[in-house]
This record gives structure tokens, sequence and C-alpha cells, in this order.
């Protein structure tokens, strides 16, 4: 079958990133002719294109397009220049959209009416932010409602990562027309320590203990909350928290919240970490993984320290509850509350028995998780369709 997978971004930082990569590359390799259409866009966030993708990326073949910034006025929906005629270019049997509020759902959505084959979306949905104004959010929701009268209406079939997810999407798109898939990941790695205790070397001196924040240093990852819950630990009971990921534009705030509560020397500014070795041992070295996120679709980064056997302390919001098995696999806190975080993080911290309980839970639970049978459940879905 000839797939293409569809999306703003490849062969770049970013969770929806990796699931698209992980799934062209593993649809590939079990046979499938999988190509990939994208944009020449690098970092959303600094709004950064590049000119030297290379044309293939782990045996894929990736097309690239110029992308426009604005698409509606006041908001920031992408439009990819020349999608529709690349896609319909490479006559695929199916295509597959990732994300949601971007232009090329739309441009993919219309691409297969026109050639009358099969189209999936993978939403990766995001509600409106806390912290955004009332029309911001009513334009959101406005988006909402026109992708569902449009794309999602005429879809095949999307795609929830989680059923949290498929609730909030029924708001919008037909029931009928929702099938849930989860993320996944590569369990072999991660079974294999030996193999990655190596020098870390060019990245800066991790602490002996330490707590652990993987992901983008966003606006939404609740970052402020956890320099909050840090503040609030009794300094005797503290453990330095290391911050892993690419600065989407807040650190410097981040940096000035830190001073406030004379915390600065407690944080440890990681950044991004390319080498996957590296990345891994990060993750098995930390004490206690945080994740104070406002909201998050899945959280990959939650299968990541489950296979590390690290204990969680998460924010009960989107599709975490159900990734960690509604607290058996992690302990979960309410979003916006710091004591609760604060004593999430210290009860951990302080009880090694409930910490090994937890990261054992995690270990079981992530096993659920494979690649292998999400490509399945992929895989059945696209025959479904295309028959």
């Amino acid at each position: 079958m000839k797939i293409a997978q569809v999306t703003l971004r490849f062969d770049a930082p970013g969770g929806v990133e990796t699931v698209v990569r992980e799934l062209a590359v593993r649809l590939r390799n079990r046979g499938q002719d999988v190509e990939v259409f994208a944009s020449d866009l690098f970092d959303e966030a600094h709004w950064v294109r590049r000119s030297d993708f290379p044309p293939v990326v782990d045996g894929v073949p990736v097309h690239r397009y110029p992308v426009y910034k604005r698409l509606i006025p006041g908001l920031t929906m992408p439009l990819i220049v020349g999608l529709m005629n690349g896609i319909g270019d490479q006559q695929p049997d199916l295509i597959h959209a990732h994300s949601h509020r971007y232009g090329h759902i739309l441009e993919s959505a219309a691409e297969a009416r026109k050639l009358g084959v099969p189209w999936v979306a993978t939403a990766h949905y995001h509600p409106a932010r806390h912290d955004q104004s009332s029309l911001h959010q009513s334009l959101l929701r406005v988006q909402d409602l026109l992708f569902g009268a449009t794309a999602y209406r005429h879809a095949d079939a999307v795609i929830a990562i989680t059923e949290q997810e498929r609730i909030l999407l029924a708001d919008f798109v037909p029931s009928k027309r929702i099938r849930v898939i989860p993320h996944g990941i590569d369990l072999a790695p991660w079974k294999e320590p030996e193999k990655d205790r190596i020098s870390l070397a060019g990245l800066p001196r991790l602490p002996d203990r330490y707590l652990l924040y993987t992901g983008r240093i966003a606006q939404n990852k609740g970052l402020p909350l956890l320099l909050d819950a840090l503040g609030r630990i009794p300094p005797s009971e503290r453990v330095p928290v290391v911050i892993m990921g690419r600065d989407w534009g807040v650190r410097p705030e981040l940096e000035q919240q830190a001073r406030r509560l004379n915390i600065e020397r407690d944080i440890v500014w990681l950044g991004y970490v390319e080498d996957s070795a590296a990345y891994r041992e990060v993750f098995r070295r930390a004490a206690v993984f945080t994740f104070p996120s406002e909201w998050e679709a899945f959280g990959l980064v939650l299968l990541e320290a489950m296979a590390a056997g690290v204990p969680i302390v998460a924010t009960a919001v989107g599709g975490v509850p159900e990734v960690l098995d509604h607290g058996r696999a992690g302990r979960l806190v309410p979003y916006g509350d710091a004591e609760a975080l604060a004593t999430g993080i210290r009860d951990l911290l302080g009880s090694p028995e409930r910490s090994a309980e937890l990261a054992a839970a995690g270990r079981r639970r992530v096993e659920s998780y494979s690649w292998d049978r999400v490509i399945e459940d992929h895989l059945a879905l696209y025959r479904e369709l295309a028959a």
C-alpha cells in the first residue's frame, strides 16, 4: 500500500514529530510504500525554516514545501504551499495527516477527496490554554467547529490516542469515525542499560540525586508550577531539578522566577540532548520524574520514564491519568496545585519503598505500549479503509 504521512514538521524535535517518524519508518520496514509530506519548518516556536533537510530519512522519502505562518488573521495556522499538488503527483492509496488546527489538515483532506482515496487524521488534540484570552479561546473553538464541519466530517477515520481525547474530539468529530490507537515506545534500548553507561561528556555535570523534567520549555508545560513546588520543599529535603529540552522562549521568565524563589542554584538547564544513549542515561539516573503540564493529549515522555524505571509525579490532565493507569503507575496531582505537587515529590523522595513500587508498576504498564502493537493497529485500520 502506498501511504502518505502528512505533517507540519519532520526530522525535528517534538512529540508529534517523533510519532510520525516512528510510524513512517516502521511501516516502511513492514513492506509498506510510505512517503512523508512536510514543510521546511524546523522550529515552530521561533519560526525557523531550513533548506538543508535530507531528502530521505531512515529510508523514508520526504517531500518538503515552503510554509507560511498565518492562514487566519490573529491565529497561527500554517499553510504549506504546494502540498496538494505534491501529494497528487505521488498518487497515494491512503493519506494520513497529523495534528489539528493546521492548514495541512484541510489541504490533505481536500486532496484525498479529489483523488478518491481514504483520509485518516491523528489530531494530537490540545484545548485552549487557561492563560489565553476569551477572544482567543473563542477563535480556537471556531477552528474546532470549522475543521469538524469540513475535514473531519468527510474523514474515513480520526485517531484519538486516549479515551479522554476521544471524548473531547466527539464534540466536533462524528463519533462513528473516531478510533483509539495510543502511541508507542521502542522498549529494547531501555532494557539494555549497560550499553548506555557512558560518560555524559559535553553535558553539564549531573547532581548525584535529582528530579527530572523532560520536554519543551514552553508555556503549556507547567514549569512555573514545578518551580513553585520546588520552592515549597524545605532546603533540607530539596534536591535539584534537571530540565532537559529545547527552549520555546520561556526560559528567561523561568530564570527570573527561580531567582525570586531563591532556588536558581537548584536548577540544571540541560538543554536538548540529541544523543539517544545519553538521553536514556539522564532518565535512569533520576530519582523522580516530574510532569507538571497544563495539558497533554498523551505524554510520550511518561512511557520513557516508565521504561527507565523512574517513579513519576504528574498532573492529572488530558490523557496522563490513562497512561499512568489512573494513578497505579505514577502519582497524580491536580494541575495548578503547587503544594500538592511539592507533597508528591517529597513523599517519593522520602519513601524508597513507595518509589520502588511505582517504578515497578510503571515497568509493567509500559509493556502494553510497544510500537509493534501500535503498528499492527494502524495497518489493520489502513487495510479496512482501503478495502
